[in-house]
């Protein structure tokens, strides 16, 4: 639930050894990529500290190898753009942006680029052309190496399922990028957030703090931007479940600010409408609903 983006990879799941086969890096440099010290238990932080190290020592070796073959052909970014979807570009826009500022919230950044004025967007991707083609190799890579990865299960008649959140979170590329579909103010700051009521598990209820859907707003468009969404995870899945599959029916709405998740209550959700359009738009797609 607070995921940087509802279209891209992790890039922790990208496989170091096959970028070695690639001539991308050395073992040495393979090892330089630390998990921890506890083969039984992975250290987020000293993946977090590292890999993005590693990857960007492949990067500059695929930029060096680029040069080499390619002196007028296209660019290594507009080969990866080709191979991307808008909203992946959008995040690794998003991506360099937040590095910029230090890896604060879209909303701490500076205004103009916070609400994506159009000097301000055309100026950083000038600024940041680099950066942001290195997050694009690392989206390109993981899709790739996830492609082999679903051939081979497909091949050994193994299929995946899926599991996507109902929301996105506030700090992502999703809300920066098309602050229009969420209940947002004309700062860009929520009106609500989500959670569930008081309940015998909890006295003042649960406060996650995603934001809410528009969802007048997404009905009026075809529900697009989920049609895009499920469209994206069924390439990487074959089946897919949604958690909290109950906010599409009800979800619960807790005004931005409070502390607890008492004064919050029931919205109505777009109900079968999205799905018989899901089912219109994309076919018989096998979706598992969390049963609560």
């Amino acid at each position: 639930y607070q995921s940087y983006s509802a279209f891209a990879g992790n890039p922790y799941f990208i496989d170091l050894d096959q970028l070695k086969e690639e001539g991308l890096l050395t073992e040495a440099e393979c090892q330089e990529a630390d998990c921890g010290q506890n083969p039984e238990e992975i250290s987020y932080e000293a993946v977090y500290q590292t890999r993005f190290q590693v990857l960007r020592k492949a990067y500059d070796r695929l930029k060096r190898l680029e040069k080499e073959e390619n002196e007028a052909g296209k660019s290594l970014k507009e080969k990866f753009e080709e191979e991307l979807s808008p909203e992946t570009i959008d995040y690794c826009f998003y991506a360099a942006v937040k590095k910029a500022f230090g890896e604060k919230s879209w909303s701490q950044w500076d205004e103009d680029i916070k609400l994506r004025k159009p000097e301000a967007v055309a100026r950083y991707q000038k600024e940041l052309e680099d950066e942001i083609c290195f997050y694009e190799f690392q989206q390109v890579t993981f899709l790739k190496q996830w492609k082999a990865l679903k051939e081979y299960a497909h091949s050994k008649e193994i299929q995946i399922i899926g599991d996507i959140p109902i929301y996105v979170a506030f700090d992502s590329a999703d809300t920066w990028a098309n602050p229009v579909l969420f209940q947002f103010d004309e700062d860009n700051q929520p009106k609500a957030v989500a959670g569930c009521p008081p309940d015998a598990f909890s006295a003042t209820g649960q406060l996650w703090g995603n934001p809410l859907y528009k969802w007048d707003y997404h009905k009026s468009t075809g529900y697009a931007w989920w049609l895009l969404r499920l469209a994206h995870v069924f390439k990487l899945y074959d089946t897919v479940r949604i958690d909290h599959f109950r906010g599409f029916d009800e979800y619960y709405s807790i005004p931005f600010g409070d502390q607890t998740a008492e004064r919050g209550h029931w919205e109505k959700g777009p109900g079968m409408d999205l799905f018989n359009t899901v089912k219109e738009k994309l076919g018989d797609v096998d979706v598992i609903a969390e049963d609560l």
